[in-house]
């Protein structure tokens, strides 16, 4: 399989989603939109996964590549390649779908619980595992759903955690990828924003608490990831 990845900030890649790709012998090729990377052709990947990065999908005049980018990632779901949005990417998704992407009323940074709806078990993507599964996010905006949008989690204070569209596009607001490693570069680059007032907004010292969740979280998206490229 030929995976095409974009990358919007230098401190999040792919993490866990790297040692898929070598266990299923994928080819792995990146855009950089912070080092003004030109798209690939569509006939060149069969898979894009659309990673996260602390700016918005509003945020076009600071950077100017987003409108490229939505316009890249349309083309790539009309062209029928799977797609997974992260973080970022899920609401870059959401936004050419059709739907509204907008602050959150609390943003979520640190390990804080997902709820799966009763869709999941149509597509038995998460049938090994509780309807409640402990996840990293560091998000403050949030989507609605697109039209056909199939929803598929939530949390306590965000309706939207992920959604499934016409079985070949997967969004994520949250970190299922999410590594030791890659949770601390988050840390070390976006940390000002623990300093922010927030029930749902832990400090640094619970979340580096809590990096053994990383192990089941990466096991879990290995099966979802399966189970995805199957539909």
């Amino acid at each position: 399989m030929k995976i095409h990845v974009l990358q919007h900030v230098s401190f999040e890649d792919i993490g866990a989603i790297k040692s898929w790709t070598e266990n299923n012998n994928s080819l792995v090729t990146y855009t950089c939109l912070y080092k003004d990377e030109k798209f690939p052709d569509l006939n060149d990947f069969d898979f894009l996964i659309i990673l996260g990065g602390p700016m918005g999908v509003y945020q076009e005049k600071e950077f100017p590549w987003l409108k490229n980018e939505k316009e890249f990632i349309l083309s790539s779901i009309k062209a029928g390649k799977k797609v997974l949005g992260i973080c970022l990417g899920s609401q870059l998704i959401a936004e050419v779908l059709g739907a509204k992407v907008h602050s959150n009323n609390e943003k979520e940074i640190g390990w804080f619980p997902i709820t799966l709806s009763e869709n999941i078990k149509e597509f038995s993507l998460f049938e090994n595992y509780n309807d409640i599964l402990e996840v990293f996010h560091w998000h403050g905006d949030t989507f609605t759903l697109p039209d056909e949008a199939l929803h598929l989690a939530s949390s306590s204070v965000c309706t939207n955690q992920a959604f499934l569209y016409k079985n070949n596009v997967l969004a994520l607001q949250f970190h299922f990828e999410a590594t030791e490693e890659s949770i601390i570069k988050m840390l070390e680059n976006e940390d000002s924003e623990l300093e922010e007032k927030g029930s749902y907004i832990q400090d640094k010292n619970t979340i580096l608490e809590s990096l053994s969740n990383c192990n089941n979280s990466n096991k879990v998206l290995f099966e979802l990831l399966n189970k995805f490229i199957s539909l």
